[in-house]
């Protein structure tokens, strides 16, 4: 009786941790696609990848809502030529993730080339089978 215990108690911590992986790696996703609907600028993918609540704070302390960060970035207001991850780390509570990264990235904000890095801070909520993100931040690094 023991040995059933033991293996079914070492069952649920392997189904436990493959789940949380698959929602780590579903979460990190994600994020890539967000990333590259940014360099892009495809409005279907950032609509889609993105909560209708959005709050979106840039370093400067500017919080855009959905329909403005989505416009800056098809006007060129906000327009990213290369976007670099790196030193990420997710962690998945239930239907929320929270993420953070070090962002490096060239960019062409308004026709004027420059590069930025900043520290960022997102928040993700599972909608049926879809991540998308509700919350951002990002300070200077």
């Amino acid at each position: 009786m023991k040995k059933i215990a033991i293996t079914f108690l070492f069952a649920l911590i392997v189904f436990a941790v493959n789940a949380q992986d698959k929602a780590t790696r579903s979460v990190a996703a994600a994020v890539e696609s967000f990333k590259k609907a940014m360099i892009d600028a495809d409005s279907v993918m950032l609509n889609k990848l993105t909560d209708r609540d959005l709050l979106y704070g840039h370093s400067g302390g500017k919080v855009e809502d959905r329909t403005s960060f989505i416009a800056n970035l098809l006007n060129g207001n906000s327009d990213f030529v290369t976007i670099d991850l790196s030193n990420q780390t997710i962690l998945v509570k239930n239907k929320t993730a929270i993420v953070h990264h070090i962002l490096s990235a060239t960019n062409n904000d308004g026709g004027k080339p420059g590069t930025v890095k900043l520290a960022i801070l997102t928040a993700w909520i599972k909608e049926g089978k879809d991540w998308k993100l509700v919350a951002r931040q990002a300070v200077k690094v």
